[in-house]
């Protein structure tokens, strides 16, 4: 997975120029880091200013992350990112709870000892990214976990077809995510990685179930709207007798 950090003659066009891949690269780590909230408005000239493309070369990239399900294009009011809905939400954990106990027991079949170091550094880095507050990386990496295992287990058509059901699932915890909860237990993938060291694929399976049930409790799925006390938000703010006189 190409991340944002490639060397600059992977990012460009054989002239030099910003292309369609780094745009899309650029606007799909912005929307899996939460750096583009859901609903946020992608507007072709402004991006196309800010990347200093054509709108043609922008709209490529819009095209490719509106099939990627990240962005929709909406009529006549242009390109904005995803806002999945609950029963998207929903069915986007009940997919992954098909898809990935069969994936982490196919990886368990196809792991090696230094495919295991590198899971065991994922982890690492997340504690890492935990421990000192980053939680846009740690949802990143947390999604790479997941990512990782998929690969492992070398089909590459369910690989792909995960790692779109992790990148609107995304889009999902920016949208829903509880105040004060952090994504994906880290002690939950660590005891994944023990199970596949083990290579215990039965109690693999059930962990992966176990812990695509707990990320989705962590979120409000229940489609109540959210009512905001105007008065109580902005009471730091309330003029004085003096002040509402002056006024």
């Amino acid at each position: 997975m190409e991340t944002s950090a490639a060397p600059a003659a992977r990012r460009r066009t054989a002239r030099g120029r910003v292309g369609d891949d780094v745009i899309y690269r650029e606007i799909y780590d912005a929307i899996i880091d939460h750096r583009l909230p859901p609903g946020t408005a992608l507007p072709e000239d402004t991006l196309a200013s800010a990347f200093g493309v054509s709108r043609t070369v922008v709209r490529k990239a819009i095209i490719r992350l509106a099939h990627d399900r990240l962005v929709e294009l909406r009529p006549n009011r242009g390109a904005a990112v995803a806002r999945p809905t609950v029963k998207e939400a929903r069915e986007l954990f009940e997919v992954r709870r098909m898809v990935e106990p069969t994936l982490i027991t196919m990886t368990i079949e196809s792991i090696d000892d230094a495919q295991l170091r590198e899971l065991r550094r994922s982890v690492d880095e997340e504690r890492s990214a935990f421990t000192r507050g980053d939680r846009r990386t740690l949802i990143r990496l947390s999604g790479d976990f997941h990512r990782r295992l998929a690969q492992i287990a070398g089909n590459d058509v369910l690989s792909d077809f995960l790692r779109e059901l992790i990148s609107r699932t995304s889009l999902v915890i920016a949208l829903y995510e509880l105040p004060g909860i952090w994504p994906c237990s880290l002690d939950e993938h660590l005891r994944l990685l023990e199970t596949v060291a083990r290579r215990d694929e039965g109690a693999a399976a059930a962990l992966m179930r176990e812990h695509l049930d707990h990320c989705e409790q962590q979120l409000d799925l229940t489609g109540r709207s959210k009512t905001v006390d105007l008065r109580a938000l902005f009471a730091h703010v309330q003029a004085t007798p003096a002040r509402r006189k002056a006024s």
